[in-house]
């Protein structure tokens, strides 16, 4: 591995580890207590219900019913203000979202341009492997490996997406709306998007 690549690797490694560190994600959408928990175990339909549905007409009637708790933390107050953190904004960031083919959209709407985060909802994680490769292959991302891919399948493109799947949802940070050089430690607009994305995974894992 060259030098350039070494330095690469470890400025994206530590923005992970960053990001990590990060406040976010504290009673974030999706999570529950115990007591809600057994609640909503005890209200769960019999098998012959819902529960007994093929997993595409799950999907379908998920898909009908809007994002899921989780996808919603792309757009929620917690990344607001963890992308806030990351840019030093004096205010979080004005947002649109929007929920379409099974994959929610929040685009922040950012005084040097738009940046835009997506979750593909997947009936199930071999669909959504597969909707992660047609996306990986259409924007020819470049596969992340070692540390900087944090145990997931992902990918990055030199003009600033990222992508991540994670069991049946496909997150992806596109910031090639942004200016080459991003926020006050002037990183790359690759470099931003793969905080913002390690960032959202950390809510997904904490509260998942």
């Amino acid at each position: 591995m060259n030098t350039a690549l070494k330095s690469r690797t470890h400025t994206v490694v530590s923005m992970a580890l960053a990001s990590l560190l990060l406040s976010g994600c504290a009673a974030a959408a999706g999570s529950t207590s115990p007591s809600e928990s057994a609640a909503a175990t005890a209200a769960a339909p019999p098998p012959s219900s819902a529960a007994a549905k093929h997993p595409g007409e799950q999907h379908a009637a998920r898909a009908a019913a809007g994002p899921s708790e989780a996808s919603k933390m792309i757009c929620s107050q917690e990344t607001k203000d963890d992308i806030s953190t990351i840019l030093a904004l004096q205010q979080a960031p004005h947002t649109v979202d929007s929920w379409a083919d099974a994959t929610y959209t929040c685009t922040y709407h950012l005084a040097d341009g738009p940046l835009v985060i997506s979750v593909k909802e997947s009936p199930a994680p071999a669909s959504a492997r597969k909707s992660f490769d047609a996306l990986q292959e259409k924007l020819q991302a470049a596969p992340l490996t070692g540390l900087a891919n944090l145990g997931f399948p992902a990918a990055q493109t030199d003009d600033g997406s990222v992508l991540f799947l994670k069991d049946s949802s496909t997150l992806h940070v596109d910031a090639t709306g942004l200016p080459a050089a991003v926020g006050p430690q002037k990183v790359t607009r690759t470099d931003f998007a793969y905080q913002v994305a390690t960032t959202i995974l950390a809510c997904w894992k904490e509260h998942h």
